[in-house]
């Protein structure tokens, strides 16, 4: 074989061996440095840019696509121990000339984190209403979506600033008492019981751990290798002193039922999207806010648990759509009459 043919082939296997191996190493060695590269190129491909906003010396971090148009804007809010890019499997799914915002709810990912602030479910609703002036999201009303942690904070700004909401998606929020306790709420009895509450399911510190948060979570059985669950908890270690100090604050009695405190506020046009075999909070939390707001839209997924956003990205954004379409066909025919 000619010498430069050969050279090439050897340059070519070369420059083929470098990512290949740098993969394999990230994965074996850095796991969570692999996830963080997911997220960044799945924001690139997606068209979605990250931002920062400003509030006095506070910043919020938070990813975008598209620009405010005659359709409502959409602000997501993630649930606990979350961040903004839980949203990218919905996001797949969603016209790209709707205008999306998705924000690190505070002290998580870029959002400031600092223990003076007030992590309380209304304190929250303070900070994202704070967020929202800074990027002049409320010049037009817009939906709000939000998910757990999250749907509990949306419901709470909902009824707290009425103005700035033109409908609401929830789904399956916190905030809410129930007459059937789920497996979490079950667990944490237990472990309250026997003082070892320290041990919250829902902050895992090891792969096993990890792997048990996703079985309560989801109703759908993934199958994630060793390494991804070690990258998983890698990544949210340094963070589980804040997540404890968190979780704590919004199992608080000042939080616990804020949105049921609220729900009765709550003006605008409400859908609700649970997944029936939620472990996390009971489906059963889902007639509440329907017996509460009026006409509220409910969507009761089957097999489906708590993690309704990865599990059923489509239907999840598809429902969303339909249920904007719905709302924008009554007001022309309003507008009509």
């Amino acid at each position: 074989m000619d010498l430069d043919v050969l050279n090439m082939f050897v340059i070519a296997g070369g420059t083929l061996a470098i990512p290949i191996l740098a993969f394999v190493a990230s994965f074996l060695l850095w796991p969570s440095a692999l996830i963080r590269i997911y997220y960044w190129y799945w924001r690139r491909a997606l068209g979605m840019q990250v931002r920062y906003a400003n509030y006095d010396d506070y910043q919020f971090c938070y990813s975008y696509r598209g620009r405010p148009g005659h359709r409502p804007s959409i602000l997501m809010l993630h649930g606990f121990s979350a961040h903004k890019d839980m949203w990218l499997s919905i996001v797949k799914f969603l016209p790209k000339n709707l205008h999306l915002v998705c924000v690190d709810m505070p002290g998580h990912e870029g959002t400031t984190r600092s223990d003076l602030d007030d992590y309380s479910i209304s304190g929250q609703a303070k900070r994202i209403h704070q967020f929202v002036e800074c990027i002049k999201l409320n010049r037009r009303p817009f939906h709000l979506v939000g998910t757990s942690m999250g749907g509990n904070v949306a419901g709470v700004y909902a009824a707290q600033y009425p103005e700035d909401v033109c409908s609401l998606t929830l789904i399956c929020p916190a905030g809410l008492p129930s007459t059937t306790d789920s497996k979490f709420i079950k667990q944490l009895r237990e472990l309250q019981e026997s003082k070892r509450i320290d041990r919250i399911p829902l902050i895992p510190s090891t792969p096993e751990e990890m792997a048990d948060m996703l079985k309560l979570c989801s109703y759908v059985r993934f199958k994630v290798p060793q390494q991804i669950l070690q990258g998983l908890v890698d990544v949210r270690i340094p963070h589980n002193e804040f997540y404890r100090k968190l979780f704590l604050e919004i199992v608080d009695e000042k939080s616990r039922h804020s949105l049921h405190e609220n729900m009765s506020k709550i003006k605008a046009p409400t859908q609700v999207i649970w997944g029936k075999q939620d472990q996390v909070l009971d489906v059963s939390g889902a007639s509440v806010l329907a017996s509460a707001i009026p006409d509220c839209h409910v969507y009761i997924l089957e097999n489906c648990g708590h993690s309704v956003v990865v599990e059923r990205p489509r239907k999840t954004a598809n429902l969303i759509l339909e249920f904007l379409a719905l709302l924008h066909s009554i007001d022309n025919n309003k507008k009509q009459a």
